[in-house]
């Protein structure tokens, strides 16, 4: 009896070993499978991309290979931290190893092919590895490699259950251009020094190497200037409100001036050390002769206005009047006074110490919508005016860029300005960064002048990005299929003059951190694009796809990003006899749009949209929401029929 339980015991327990082995295969050929079908999706897309067959899996313990000197320290930390935090894997460092997880090699004869920040990533079954000749490059190979891993790998906290596998790969890539920019404006709302880190971590993700600082405007001076102690103790600080930016009822003389901040000399070296170890440089902006009120109300010895003794801070009330277009008129004078010497004095103190703190080569001076109605007034101009034998107001502004430019040139630094810095000559040396749109970029770049190109039409990132139901009101749309048309060398230019170009992120209607987020992705994906991978490799679809791969990223890595592809685009129109029409198209393909009239939440089933809706005679509000297959993905639109009946005037 004792044998035959001996032998029924031994069957049971083959046979469960046996379905276990099968499971576990099973198991395996599933996630080989997960692997084999998930799209690649790196953003931006690489120049070469081959996929093969089999996939890499990250053993419990892994090895990072890498040559002894602290040339790859920050790639090797970075990939460690993101590795073992969303893993939990056990990561090391070697200089040596028979056969090593992941190796990182610098190059000791250059890849011409590679340049600077090129790499090679080749991801095998048993190990990858990441080829550069600068240790740019392998930051860089460490993105891209990242990933191609499961999105749980941007978790701030481990993620159990993952198969940590990514197809193998070979790729070649390297960049378009060497200028690669985000632009931050710190000045209309200030941001910590943590959250301008974080904006850093955020951009490098997608191999942008440039962050512009706008550290001055019209609503705070943002850094610490030794021996001009007022820039920050008047020139920092507004009244707190909230609302639409613009709009603003001004503030009285007793309500607190304690909403702002600046960065101390100490924060910037910290901000520009923590920049440089993942690759970024950062241009500092000090927007000069206009946009700058917080100077003036500091010291109001620089204004040609007598009257600037009284001018504070800007806090969002109206200062400007744009109904006769550029240059707008001054409501206040917030312009540094071209013929006071004393300006220039002050510049020469604030650009030392600038320069100091800044290793990049450039200075940006701004240069930008500065009004004239107070230099055509202005006795002292009048009189500069027919000193230096200037004609126009333009030409006063030229000859005061060039007096500047000669201070920055003195510092060891090369001058950058707005486009508006063409009117009325400018020095053959300066740089232009173009924002009104590229027509600008093309007659500096064959001029000879180095260019950024930053137009508004394409990389605009505080304009609207959805509907504007949804968004703070601003004055202009940039959607993610437009942003995706950006292409910074267009015909006809001198391409080796455009050293590069950029997105902008203007913050007047931009109060949070979170917000800033959401006004930068997903469009910084398309910029990212634009301005690394080669034209021909672009495709909206594919990048559609990969974007929302990203969004599951963004989820993960808790970065607020904005959902307007999911959105409907509102067209109205007119009938013939007057009744009023919509139109309402997808951005993205593969959406159905559901819709009431009857002030109740629409679902997908109620009427799907088709063809142009004509609205009921008494109704007062159109929903909307967009479904893929039997999901709810967009956002539920609540739109007036009030709003609509306006914008079809």
């Amino acid at each position: 009896m004792k044998k035959l339980f001996l032998i029924i015991s031994c069957c049971f327990f083959a046979a469960n070993t046996f379905a276990q082995t099968i499971v576990t295969e099973t198991e395996i050929g599933d996630a080989e499978s997960a692997v084999a079908q998930t799209p690649i999706a790196i953003i931006p897309e690489p120049v070469s991309l081959m996929k093969k067959a089999g996939t890499f899996t990250l053993p419990e313990n892994v090895t990072i290979q890498a040559v002894k000197s602290g040339e790859l320290k920050q790639s090797i930390a970075y990939l460690s931290d993101r590795i073992s935090t969303a893993t939990g894997k056990f990561v090391s460092t070697v200089s040596n190893s028979s056969h090593p997880t992941i190796k990182l090699i610098l190059n000791t004869q250059e890849d011409t092919q590679l340049g600077k920040e090129g790499y090679k990533l080749n991801v095998n079954p048993t190990q990858v590895v990441i080829t550069a000749n600068q240790p740019a490059g392998i930051f860089y190979g460490v993105q891209s490699l990242l990933q191609l891993f499961p999105a749980e790998i941007e978790s701030k906290e481990q993620v159990s259950g993952i198969k940590w596998k990514a197809p193998c790969v070979d790729v070649v890539d390297y960049p378009k251009l060497g200028w690669r920019g985000l632009m931050f404006d710190v000045a209309r709302h200030f941001f910590t020094k943590q959250e301008v880190k974080q904006f850093i971590d955020d951009m490098v993700r997608y191999k942008f190497n440039l962050l512009h600082l706008h550290l001055v405007d019209d609503e705070g001076w943002r850094i610490e200037i030794k021996g001009l102690p007022k820039l920050t103790e008047i020139g920092a600080w507004s009244v707190k409100k909230t609302g639409t930016f613009g709009d603003f009822i001004p503030p009285t003389a007793d309500e607190p001036r304690t909403y702002g901040g600046f960065y101390t000399q100490e924060d910037i070296k910290e901000l520009v050390q923590y920049a440089q170890e993942r690759f970024v440089n950062i241009l500092p902006e000090i927007d000069v002769p206009g946009h700058s009120l917080a100077i003036i109300a500091s010291y109001p010895e620089l204004s040609c206005t007598p009257d600037a003794v009284n001018y504070k801070v800007r806090s969002g009330e109206k200062i400007m009047d744009w109904s006769r277009g550029a240059p707008p008129t001054a409501l206040v004078d917030n312009t540094l006074c071209p013929a006071n010497e004393k300006v220039y004095v002050f510049l020469d103190s604030v650009l030392t110490q600038v320069a100091k703190l800044f290793p990049f080569e450039y200075i940006h001076m701004g240069g930008d919508e500065a009004p004239h109605n107070f230099w055509e007034k202005n006795d002292q101009v009048k009189a500069l005016m027919l000193r230096e034998g200037l004609k126009t107001i333009p030409q006063v502004q030229a000859y005061f860029e060039k007096r500047v430019e000669q201070i920055v040139i003195s510092k060891g630094k090369k001058f950058m300005g707005w486009d508006e810095i063409l009117e009325g000559g400018v020095s053959p040396t300066a740089a232009v960064m173009s924002w009104r749109g590229m027509k600008y970029g093309i007659q500096a770049a064959n001029e000879k002048h180095n260019v950024v190109m930053s137009p508004t039409d394409f990389a605009y990132l505080d304009y609207m990005q959805a509907d504007p139901i949804t968004e703070p009101k601003v004055y202009a749309s940039l959607r993610l299929n437009k942003a995706y048309q950006f292409n910074p060398v267009p015909a006809g230019v001198n391409a080796q003059y455009i050293i590069g170009a950029q997105a902008n992120l203007w913050t007047e209607q931009v109060f949070t951190f979170r917000q800033v987020e959401y006004m930068v992705w997903p469009r910084a994906f398309a910029i990212a694009e634009s301005i690394w991978s080669p034209i021909e490799k672009k495709n909206w679809t594919n990048f559609v796809d990969r974007t929302q791969q990203h969004f599951k990223r963004l989820d993960l890595a808790e970065i607020k990003y904005s959902p307007a592809i999911y959105d409907p685009i509102f067209t109205v129109k007119r009938s013939a006899d007057k009744q009023l029409m919509i139109e309402l198209t997808p951005e993205i393909d593969g959406l159905d749009i559901y819709y009431s009239f009857d002030n109740s939440t629409p679902d997908r089933f109620y009427p799907k949209y088709t063809a142009a809706l004509q609205v009921p005679k008494d109704a007062s509000m159109l929903r909307v929401i967009t479904y893929r297959g039997k999901q709810p993905i967009g956002r539920l639109i609540s739109m007036p029929i009030a709003d609509l009946q306006k914008r079809a005037r």
